[in-house]
């Protein structure tokens, strides 16, 4: 989905993803080559014309997972934006990359991965980060110069008690410490989870 991708950087290392998740995490890290210049766009922003193309591809692919390919900026928006889906009738998965309402990036992933489809509605990035800058992140920005480094719309990859909920996770970065993992309900925005790794 994303240049960074190659590199082989991971999140969630010992947090507990289950090991489909915690793969999937290695091929879909965004990109921070070039963002400065172009228009960014909430991750809804760039969903229609990921899921044409998606149905194109297959007629029962159904999206499984949303990333930011590009840094996200003080709204909660992005310049680029990754939508997986999977079909199941060919047992394949194929992720679209979004920017400025084009697709520049169309691809089947190498690998066998099943996933329970995203909930039809959820909040949006920019909203997302208003509620967790707003409130439990904030600490952790001011007191380590942390920032947001991912955003990730996924469904049952860490609420094992509700495993049928669709969550945004946020990873914030800072130097020399720890990760902050914010997990959030995607449709209400309640706080669900919170930890160090």
């Amino acid at each position: 989905m994303s240049d960074r991708t190659r590199h082989g950087r991971r999140h969630g290392r010992g947090v507990g993803l289950r090991p489909a998740w915690a793969l999937l995490l290695v091929v879909l890290i965004p990109s921070a080559a070039g963002a400065a210049d172009r228009a960014p766009m909430a991750a809804r922003a760039g969903l229609d014309i990921a899921t044409a193309a998606a149905h194109l591809w297959s007629p029962d692919a159904y999206l499984i997972y949303v990333e930011n390919d590009e840094p996200i900026d003080s709204h909660g928006t992005a310049p680029r934006w990754g939508y997986l889906f999977h079909s199941p009738g060919l047992n394949k998965s194929r992720v679209y990359s979004v920017r400025e309402g084009q697709i520049v990036v169309a691809e089947e992933l190498g690998m066998k991965f099943e996933a329970p489809p995203i909930a039809g509605e959820w909040i949006d990035s920019d909203a997302v980060l208003r509620i967790a800058d707003g409130g439990v992140a904030h600490p952790f920005r001011l007191e380590h110069d942390g920032r947001l480094d991912t955003m990730m719309l996924l469904r049952g990859a860490v609420e094992e008690n509700r495993p049928d909920r669709t969550t945004w996770m946020l990873v914030y970065t800072a130097p020399n410490v720890p990760a902050l993992f914010v997990i959030l309900d995607a449709a209400d925005g309640k706080v669900l989870r919170l930890w160090r790794g």
